[in-house]
């Protein structure tokens, strides 16, 4: 018998934790890897416009590291069980890549709006949501116990989605579109 995605058993607003725990779902536990699953989402239209592999296999070890975040938040937190982690090893994968892409950038004197190119935009998307998800999972800290290395991750994760679609731009050989504050008077 083939297996079916669809169970039914979350018609009345409650899914299930691994571990069998219900929750409703707009529980924040939910809501937090619900969000790391839409960043997930996200990462993955990115990685598919990347043309430079680097960028690529960063992207997918992005993607794997979301989904490690995603089933640790999605595990009943009452059990012992059995998840990957993260480790300090990602962070720092995070910030080499930025210092890589920082060497081919003009230094950053300006506030940057998003846009100028689908690539540049789709990074500043993906920064936006996962400011969203550390939110929400900051938020879940605060009753319940989270691993800080996910928080460090996520904020790490923001900071490289922003300085990805500096990168994209540079490459592309997209002006950056810079943030006028408009004068009082």
């Amino acid at each position: 018998m083939a297996f079916k995605i669809y169970t039914k058993t979350g018609d009345k607003g409650e899914t299930s934790l691994f571990g069998g725990k219900r929750l409703p779902k707009d529980h924040l536990r939910i809501e937090s890897y619900g969000t790391v699953d839409e960043l997930n989402a996200f990462v993955g239209l990115i990685r598919d416009v990347a043309e430079e592999e680097r960028v690529q296999s960063v992207l997918e070890a992005v993607q794997n590291r979301l989904f490690t975040i995603g089933s640790s938040l999605a595990s009943d937190p009452d059990k012992n069980m059995m998840t990957p982690d993260i480790e300090a090893a990602d962070i720092s994968l995070l910030e080499e890549e930025m210092d890589r892409m920082d060497e081919a950038l003009p230094a950053l004197k300006h506030f940057v709006l998003p846009g100028g190119h689908l690539h540049v935009s789709y990074c500043h998307l993906a920064r936006t949501v996962c400011r969203r998800a550390e939110r929400r999972v900051i938020a879940l800290s605060h009753s319940e116990t989270v691993d800080s290395l996910v928080i460090q991750y996520l904020n790490r994760a923001s900071d490289y989605f922003f300085v990805l679609g500096r990168y994209f731009a540079h490459l592309l050989e997209v002006e950056e579109i810079k943030w006028v504050p408009r004068k009082k008077g």
